[in-house]
């Protein structure tokens, strides 16, 4: 008698790639969606003015969110949460979200407020003193932020809706909703901003975020949680939650101040210096996003998991595979990105009239440095959620605190250096951020090797040099391909370069046998064509 099969059960890893190809999915978009916000914005705002005081004011929404709800709040919450989940407590689970939820609603608004209230004095003394000078670009900023504070506490709100989704590992609304936010933006540009002005650009970051909150209500809504008006005060899990985001909250505050120093430093250089290391950061995030955040995302449920049911060998080798495949896409991204940053600025901002060929050097300046450090930031994405996984944000936290501490301190340094030989100013702010970055994820990977005996360095230490090897190739190639096509448009430059870097770095990563490479061939045959 032939007994029925079981079904088979996915292992963690499986589970995470299968988690990490829908957010990829997702991220697809949203990169592309982004960068269509940025080109919209660009050719119709260029570098100039307009552009520094939209810069700076949005500096202080986007802090406000990050330190209240977005990777402090997150990286507290969802290991708990998952944990309860994990033990069939239900009800635990959903009067934890609920406390969360009105605690954030609640700082949001009291601290926006406060924000509003005393927007001259943040902008003349703490975020843009440079623009003290201008009396037109002061107002503009101060004014500016009145309007880009309202999205704060919708914010807030949002995302602690996509931690709740992604501990119930559903991934795609959440990974989707960014885009969202730079839908809202783009109908501010293009239906606002003719009547409105750069103020069209700014009410559209509030359209925005009611679009990333309200893409992910129909799903959270379906997962069957209660929801009360309670503050949970003498609940444990309300307080765990708390003790563990004090120190994360450190860590994104001092990364907040980086932030902001650079905003300060650059409102005393060239007017577009403030705009052009917002974009050239922002060019950095799109490999960024995809890769590193996609993996990562996917990630820390299953770590969470794993740490909980006490699998340490799995979470070992989860860890190690990670990294490897965020090693064998931002290897080539970053020098991708430096060699072809001329001809990826041209194509997307030059056309509109408003961005100019000067715009195009201080961006591709800024975007060379911070290119230069997309590896180091990709694998801290992965290496700091292994922290939070296991209920410790203190120790990447105390890491960070230094990390940016001295990103601080290089930035300053370094921008005075860069000022002194005749280069661009702001470029040293990049390659401050560069630095500090490899600085923090080596030592923290080293902590996490001590700590589980090993995650695989081998492994990852032969990933690293293969992929390496393939992408200095692929650039020495890029590099003749330019000076070869030289009268060519950046089109033409920029697609030609697109398929050689694939095709060269993917052969070469084909024939130095990088195991990630022959994975990643394997699941797109079973994926796409069926095949076994």
């Amino acid at each position: 008698m032939n007994l029925p099969s079981q079904p088979k059960i996915p292992s963690a890893n499986q589970k995470i790639a299968r988690a990490a190809g829908t957010v990829m999915a997702a991220y697809i978009v949203v990169s592309i969606v982004n960068l269509l916000r940025n080109v919209v914005i660009l050719r119709t705002f260029g570098a100039g003015l307009e552009m520094d005081a939209f810069t700076a004011a949005n500096r202080v929404a986007d802090t406000l969110f990050n330190i209240i709800a977005g990777g402090a709040l997150a990286s507290a919450f969802v290991p708990t949460f998952t944990g309860l989940l994990t033990k069939k407590k239900q009800q635990a689970a959903w009067k934890l979200a609920s406390a969360i939820i009105n605690w954030v609603f609640i700082i949001a608004a009291v601290v926006s407020l406060l924000a509003v209230l005393f927007a001259p004095q943040i902008v003349r003394h703490v975020l843009a003193p440079g623009f003290v000078n201008d009396p037109v670009k002061f107002d503009l900023t101060v004014h500016l932020m009145y309007i880009n504070l309202i999205s704060v506490v919708i914010f807030a709100i949002s995302g602690l809706m996509m931690g709740i989704l992604n501990a119930h590992q559903s991934f795609l609304f959440p990974a989707l909703a960014p885009a969202m936010y730079s839908l809202g933006q783009i109908f501010g540009v293009l239906v606002l901003a003719p009547t409105l002005g750069i103020f069209g650009l700014a009410w559209g970051v509030v359209i925005g975020a009611a679009f990333h909150l309200l893409i992910q209500v129909p799903k959270l809504l379906r997962l069957g949680g209660s929801y009360s008006l309670e503050l949970g005060v003498k609940n444990p899990h309300v307080r765990e939650v708390g003790w563990l985001m004090l120190p994360r909250l450190v860590g994104v505050s001092i990364v907040q101040i980086n932030f902001w120093v650079n905003i300060n430093l650059a409102s005393r250089y060239t007017e577009g210096s403030a705009t052009a290391i917002q974009y050239g950061f922002a060019l950095m995030l799109l490999p960024l996003n995809f890769i590193a955040q996609a993996i990562a995302t996917a990630s820390l449920p299953t770590f969470s998991e794993q740490y909980a049911l006490g699998k340490t060998d799995e979470m070992r080798n989860s860890i190690s595979s990670a990294i490897r495949s965020i090693l064998l896409l931002s290897i080539p991204a970053s020098i991708g990105l430096i060699v072809l940053r001329f001809p990826i600025i041209r194509f997307l901002y030059e056309g509109g009239g408003a961005f100019t060929s000067q715009d195009t050097q201080l961006v591709a300046w800024a975007l060379l440095w911070y290119a230069a450090g997309l590896v180091g930031h990709s694998v801290l994405e992965i290496v700091v959620r292994a922290f939070y996984a296991q209920h410790d944000t203190k120790t990447p936290v105390l890491i960070g605190a230094g990390a940016m501490a001295l990103n601080i301190g290089l930035s300053v340094l370094l921008a005075w250096f860069f000022n002194r030989i005749g280069w661009m100013p702001h470029g040293g702010l990049a390659l401050a951020n560069s630095i500090a970055t490899a600085l923090e994820v080596s030592i923290l990977l080293w902590l996490m090797r001590n700590r589980l005996n090993g995650i695989g360095g081998g492994k990852i230490w032969s990933s690293l040099w293969r992929s390496l090897i393939a992408a200095l190739v692929m650039g020495g190639l890029l590099l003749w391909f330019l000076n070869l096509g030289q009268g060519f448009g950046p089109l033409v430059q920029l697609v030609g370069g697109l398929v050689i870097g694939v095709v060269i770095y993917g052969g070469l990563a084909y024939l130095l046998k990088i195991d990630e490479l022959t994975l990643v061939v394997v699941l797109l045959r079973r994926k796409v064509f069926g095949k076994k």
